[in-house]
């Protein structure tokens, strides 16, 4: 490994189908008041919405409520929250839902006891809250696998009257306290938000993993982690009740994005970038944004990247390469991509998650470009990959 970094995660986690049992005590370190935010209301609808309101009862706590929270969290419903949160002088912000329902959680809590303007400093300009400043801490009670939100400082927040979709990863002040992962619950979404925060999950461990050239530990693990997800997801999507599936999918998303593989790696994120600013244009979910564009941009970067992307045909998709060049091995790893993600129903393409040709420009525009991975991208570029995408 070449890299020099720290690793620290505060998180503390609780996995399992009795993981909920364990909040009462969780409960105990924190004041009176707290903020529960949810989404739209299916957690009411499966029951357990009940379950964690009777908790929270049991433990004395008064509860003040904050629904509708979005698949993607808008800037006027930061501000509805943090404005919940002053009013009500909460102690603890409780996140029950996916990872949208966490990341916003996290963009409330820094940004209650932030005296000047959150927005531009937080996430425009990509600064941490001030040394000193209070921040709420924040609680997660997991329902959909993908974002690994539960386990770092990460959110994104979509500014919907500029169409400008950002995520900012915050220092480990901004770590959840705790988080209970129970996969059971994850069985209650949609088949396509699971595929989607399936997609998600790979894409995680793809940014960390196609930069640098070095023999890094943190890539045997990635190839681990992608190739235990590739079997799980094949048996979830055959049976979305396969518990062991489900549970393994759940616990790979922890992994992916708690800052473990990133260890020692410059990281590329651009597919996040781009799908970022396809999502703030059609309202895809976030998964289905990151699938339909990364086949052109993987193919873009397969030539200066080409040596880990042999790697990742041979130790990923077991691609032998007997009589193969190099250039043929790499591009037959993508084809097991892309025949992957078709298998378990992804888009490969932004038309079919509602972009058309004239939104480029727009999406182009809104998308953050910077030096990653094997590519340094110019605006001209995104405008590239999005054409080869939505063909």
């Amino acid at each position: 490994m070449q890299g020099n970094f720290s690793y620290h995660n505060p998180t503390k986690l609780y996995f399992g189908d009795e993981s909920l049992k364990y909040l009462k005590d969780e409960l105990k370190n924190f004041g009176p008041v707290v903020l529960l935010n949810y989404g739209s209301g299916s957690v009411k609808r499966n029951g357990i919405y009940d379950q964690v309101l009777a908790i929270l009862k049991e433990a004395g706590k008064t509860i003040v409520e904050n629904p509708g929270v979005m698949s993607n969290p808008t800037l006027e419903k930061l501000r509805e929250g943090i404005k919940i949160a002053r009013e009500n002088n909460v102690d603890l912000i409780l996140a029950l839902g996916g990872g949208s329902v966490c990341d916003y959680s996290k963009g409330v809590a820094a940004s209650v006891f932030h005296e000047g303007d959150y927005w531009d400093q937080f996430w425009l300009k990509q600064q941490n809250p001030p040394a000193g400043q209070k921040i709420l801490p924040v609680g997660c009670i997991l329902t959909m696998a993908g974002t690994g939100s539960e386990m770092n400082a990460g959110t994104v927040i979509t500014d919907a009257e500029h169409t400008f979709k950002v995520g900012r990863v915050f220092d480990d002040r901004l770590m959840p306290k705790f988080s209970m992962l129970n996969p059971k619950f994850t069985m209650t979404v949609p088949d396509n938000q699971m595929k989607a925060g399936i997609y998600d999950i790979m894409n995680h461990i793809m940014e960390q993993y196609f930069s640098d050239f070095d023999d890094n530990t943190s890539d045997y693990l990635a190839e681990g982690l992608m190739r235990g997800l590739i079997t799980s997801s094949r048996i979830a999507v055959m049976n979305p009740q396969d518990y062991e599936a489900r549970s393994n999918i759940m616990w790979t998303a922890t992994w992916a994005l708690n800052t473990l593989i990133g260890c020692g790696k410059h990281q590329d994120w651009m597919v996040h970038m781009i799908g970022h600013s396809v999502g703030a244009w059609t309202h895809a979910p976030h998964g289905y944004c990151l699938a339909a564009v990364s086949m052109a941009y993987y193919r873009r970067a397969m030539k200066p990247g080409l040596a880990k992307f042999v790697r990742f045909a041979k130790n990923v998709w077991d691609i032998k390469g007997e009589g193969m060049t190099d250039e043929q091995i790499a591009e037959a790893g993508l084809e097991a991509l892309k025949a992957w993600m078709q298998e378990i129903g992804l888009p490969l393409t932004i038309s079919e998650i509602g972009a058309t040709a004239d939104m480029i420009p727009g999406i182009t525009e809104g998308t953050i470009c910077y030096p990653a991975g094997y590519l340094d991208l110019k605006p001209e570029d995104i405008t590239e990959i999005l054409k080869a995408s939505i063909e």
